[in-house]
């Protein structure tokens, strides 16, 4: 249930997006350097700062010895009420990027231009002093934010309500659980009103209950003008949570587009990076095992397939296709049975699809020579994304015969499948008042 609210509120946000409003933030060639090196690195950091105080530092495009850019020419805007993604694997600039604008750090080249309160998520209980209690906390935190006492009074019961930690508000952070100082640093951060919301990661923490109450949160103040950028790993949440995003690879900026072009791109380039640069493929070959290496029976090859058994070039949700195994038995073999898993291999890494031929009642006998085994999937019901599939020839339900620990396959983007967590086939239909239906 706690899911399909969350769905729910999370449609209703897209559906409550407004032509680009005013601008609250302005990312503007925005570029950071770091130094590899501890020592030269303390060293730089001093001569910086008396550079600066002197009056003499002047940004600098150019690396000193050791450095390299964390950030390079960053550019873009976030709208009122609008919710920006911010993609792109480790190391590749993002928290560095939201640092900057929290301005806990300074860029080395370009500018960013706020206007309003910002508030950052970029750690658990980011700003939390974890030998306070969670209530001296909470007024340290927000007053550092912007509100005046009397402001937190009125608001500390509302903060301590939505973290639901109970008594261990009186307790000092530290005895705080990872998930515990997660929701009362997004407790405090929302509580005080802010125009622009900086949150990295830390929805990942927590049950499913609390994080679909978070999502309920974001929708409703961003309904009411509130921005935010949105820093996961979890691709379904980019998607669901935001109209736009920006991708990041090794600090440069890639694309600044709509979250389904960014996305598509930066699945696509993972995908490819993790497999040796090479395109995804839809079909693998086998070396064949002799009789003395064999367990009885080996798999050839494994391959998508349409119906008039041609291997597929590319896989979209909805599409008609089988997987197609084809086996070579040394031997006659009576009680065969296949495992299949199908795993995320972006976002959260969760099991998709798991098929058992022994759960389904179903088992093959095999002569001696080759033979093909298929699995018919009338209507694919795989979102867009990348994943990895493992495979398992077994006979009986104890002993395996061969087995194939990853094989990747990516299923392209498809207009039809929007929002959705899995393809559903469906037909549209009309009808007049004489009840004549109409397919359209």
């Amino acid at each position: 249930m706690v899911r399909l609210n969350e769905q729910e509120v999370l449609a209703q946000s897209h559906t409550n997006n407004h032509d680009k409003g005013e601008v609250v933030l302005s990312v503007n060639g925005v570029s950071k350097k770091f130094c590899r090196d501890l020592k030269r690195s303390l060293f730089y950091g001093v001569q910086d700062i008396a550079s600066e105080v002197l009056g003499l530092r002047e940004k600098s495009d150019k690396l000193r010895d050791r450095e390299f850019w964390a950030l390079d020419n960053v550019n873009f805007e976030l709208h009122r009420g609008e919710s920006l993604g911010l993609v792109g694997k480790n190391g590749s600039g993002k928290s560095t990027l939201l640092r900057i604008i929290a301005g806990l750090i300074k860029p080395d080249t370009g500018f960013v231009e706020v206007d309003g309160r910002v508030a950052p998520l970029i750690a658990l209980g980011a700003g939390f002093n974890p030998v306070l209690t969670g209530r001296e906390n909470i007024y340290a935190n927000m007053s550092i934010l912007g509100l005046s006492k009397k402001e937190i009074d009125e608001r500390f019961d509302e903060v301590v309500e939505f973290a639901e930690i109970g008594d261990a508000i009186d307790a000092p952070v530290r005895s705080y659980s990872s998930g515990m100082a997660a929701r009362l640093g997004f407790a405090s951060a929302i509580h005080t009103e802010p125009d622009i919301l900086l949150i990295d990661e830390v929805l990942a923490v927590g049950d499913i209950k609390f994080r679909a109450k978070c999502y309920r949160k974001l929708a409703e103040i961003k309904r009411q003008g509130v921005s935010f950028i949105l820093v996961s790993h979890n691709t379904q949440s980019i998607i669901q949570m935001c109209e736009n995003s920006v991708y990041l690879s090794k600090g440069k900026q890639i694309l600044s587009s709509t979250t389904y072009d960014v996305m598509t791109l930066y699945e696509q380039e993972l995908f490819q990076v993790k497999d040796n640069s090479k395109p995804s493929s839809l079909s693998i070959e086998l070396p064949r095992k002799t009789k003395d290496e064999s367990e009885g029976v080996d798999i050839l090859s494994v391959s998508f397939k349409d119906s008039n058994d041609n291997v597929l070039q590319s896989l979209s949700s909805g599409e008609n296709v089988y997987l197609s195994l084809v086996c070579n038995a040394h031997k006659h073999v009576s009680d065969i049975c296949l495992h299949i898993k199908v795993i995320e291999f972006t976002g959260e890494g969760g099991t998709i699809l798991f098929f058992s031929s022994i759960n389904d009642n179903q088992s093959f006998e095999m002569s001696a020579g080759e033979h093909e085994i298929r699995l018919e999937m009338p209507c694919l019901g795989l979102p867009t994304g990348i994943y990895t599939m493992s495979i398992k020839l077994k006979e009986g339900s104890i002993s395996t015969l061969d087995l194939i620990e990853s094989f990747k396959f990516t299923v392209n983007s498809d207009s039809r499948m929007s929002e959705c967590k899995f393809y559903q086939q469906r037909e549209w239909k009309i009808s007049n008042k004489n009840n004549q239906m109409k397919v359209l």
